[in-house]
C-alpha cells in the first residue's frame, strides 16, 4: 500500500512540477524510469544466474542453471570422467509420460545426442564398474514409472544395456517406480539397487535388486530384499547410499529420513529416524558429501521452503546414528527435491565439489560446494 500512495504522490506532485518547472518535471520522470528498471532487474536475479557472490547472503546462488527441458526437472545424477573430471556429465530426469533422460555437460548445456525417451522417469543414480561381457561399465539407472521398469544405461554412450528394460515390484499390487539409489558394496563391488515406489505397504516398502550381466551383454536384476517402514502419510521418492559407510537412507516425507544398512546379508532393523523437525512440509533430495572415509555431511531438501537441512555425516561419538543438524542453507532453487552432490574438483570452477539440485522452470542449478557449506564449517 505504501508503493501505491508514494506513487500516486509523485504523480500529483509531478503535474504540478510539469506546469510551473517544466525541465525539473522531466528530470523527475527519467528518474522515476530509472528506479523502475531497477526494480525489475532485481525480481529477476533467481532463475538464470551466473554469480554466487550475491549481496543477499541469506540466499546461495548457483554459478551454472542448465538449458531448460521440455516438461518438469525432478532428479539429478553426476557422472565423474575417470580421464578428465572436467568432461564429466550431470544426467536428469525429465519426469512426464512423454519425457525423457537428459545428459548435460558441466557448463549446463544438453548433450542432444545422448537424449533417452522415457515415459515418466522419476529418479536415477549412477554407479561405477558393473561387469558386461568382462569389462568394467559405468552405468546410469532410472526408474520409469508407467512402465513399471528400471531402465538402466551405460556412461558416458548412454548405450541400452537392459533389453528394453526391467520390471520391479512385479506381482505387487503397488508399482509404480519412484526412487532409487544403488549400493556398490565394497567387499566384492556387487552392484545393487534400491528401488522405491509411488505407494506401499507399512513394512516391506523398498525392493532391492542386485545387477549382474544376464550372459548376453545385458543387465539383469534378481530381487534380492524387501525392506523399510513407511508411515503412510504422504510417499517415498528420495533414497541414498553410503557405500563407504554401508547405510541407506531415504526420504518418508513429512516424517522424516530413515536410515538402514545397505547391505542385503544384513539386519532389516531401522537404525535411526531423522525426525522432519523444522521442515517447512516435505524432507525430500538426499545427498552426502564427504570429507573423509567416515566424516562428511547429509543434505536434505526442505521443499516447501527452497532450503537445504545439513547434518553431520558421522554421527557423534556416542552415537553413530545421532546425525547432528549443523546448519539450514536457502538456496535460489524453487521447490527442489532431488541432488546430487560430489567432492571430487571437477574443474577450476568447482574446486572443492558439486552440488547440483533440480529447480522449477524446468532446470537444474550448479553449486560451488564451498558456496553451500560456508566459511565456518
Amino acid at each position: 500500500m505504501m508503493t501505491k500512495t508514494l506513487r500516486s504522490s509523485t504523480i500529483c506532485l509531478t503535474k504540478k512540477f510539469l506546469l510551473m518547472r517544466p525541465h525539473f518535471a522531466l528530470f523527475l520522470f527519467a528518474l522515476i524510469g530509472l528506479l523502475s528498471c531497477n526494480n525489475q532487474s532485481s525480481n529477476q536475479s533467481v532463475v538464470g544466474v551466473t554469480d554466487s557472490t550475491s549481496t543477499d547472503s541469506a540466499v546461495v546462488r548457483p554459478v551454472i542453471v542448465t538449458d531448460s527441458v521440455v516438461h518438469d526437472t525432478d532428479d539429478p545424477a553426476i557422472w565423474i570422467n575417470p580421464q578428465d573430471p572436467s568432461k564429466s556429465l550431470i544426467i536428469g530426469t525429465d519426469k512426464d509420460a512423454d519425457g525423457g533422460l537428459y545428459v548435460f555437460d558441466l557448463a549446463g548445456k544438453i548433450q542432444r545426442d545422448k537424449f533417452i525417451k522415457l515415459k515418466r522417469p522419476n529418479n536415477v543414480d549412477i554407479a561405477y564398474g558393473l561387469m558386461l561381457s568382462g569389462k568394467a561399465t559405468d552405468i546410469a539407472v532410472v526408474t520409469e514409472r508407467e512402465a513399471n521398469k528400471i531402465r538402466i544405461f551405460s556412461l558416458p554412450d548412454m548405450k541400452v544395456v537392459d533389453a528394453g528394460g526391467m520390471e520391479v515390484f512385479k506381482g505387487d499390487s503397488a508399482q509404480a517406480p519412484m526412487g532409487i539409489a544403488l549400493y556398490t558394496r565394497p567387499s566384492d563391488k556387487a552392484i545393487f539397487a534400491i528401488v522405491g515406489r509411488k505407494t506401499g505397504p507399512a513394512a516391506g516398502y523398498l525392493w532391492q535388486y542386485r545387477l549382474a550381466d544376464d550372459g548376453k551383454g545385458n543387465v539383469k536384476a534378481e530381487l534380492v530384499r524387501k525392506f523399510g517402514e513407511y508411515s503412510g502419510k504422504k510417499e517415498i521418492e528420495s533414497i541414498a547410499v553410503d557405500n563407504e559407510m554401508g547405510y541407506v537412507y531415504y526420504s518418508d516425507e513429512q516424517v522424516g529420513i530413515r536410515k538402514y544398512y545397505a547391505d542385503p546379508d544384513s539386519s532389516d532393523t531401522e537404525l535411526t529416524l531423522i525426525p522432519n523437525k523444522g521442515f517447512t512440509e516435505d524432507n525430500e533430495g538426499i545427498s552426502i558429501y564427504k570429507t573423509g572415509p567416515n566424516t562428511g555431511y547429509i543434505l536434505v531438501s526442505d521443499q516447501g521452503a527452497d532450503k537445504f537441512h545439513i547434518f553431520k555425516r558421522e554421527g557423534s561419538q556416542a552415537d553413530p546414528h545421532a546425525h547432528e543438524l549443523v546448519k539450514i542453507v536457502k538456496v535460489a532453487a524453487d521447490q527442489s527435491d532431488g541432488s546430487d552432490v560430489t567432492n571430487v574438483a571437477l574443474s577450476a570452477q568447482f574446486p572443492k565439489g558439486l552440488f547440483v539440485v533440480m529447480s522449477e522452470g524446468k532446470v537444474f542449478h550448479y553449486y560451488k560446494w564451498e558456496d553451500i557449506i560456508g566459511k565456518s564449517n
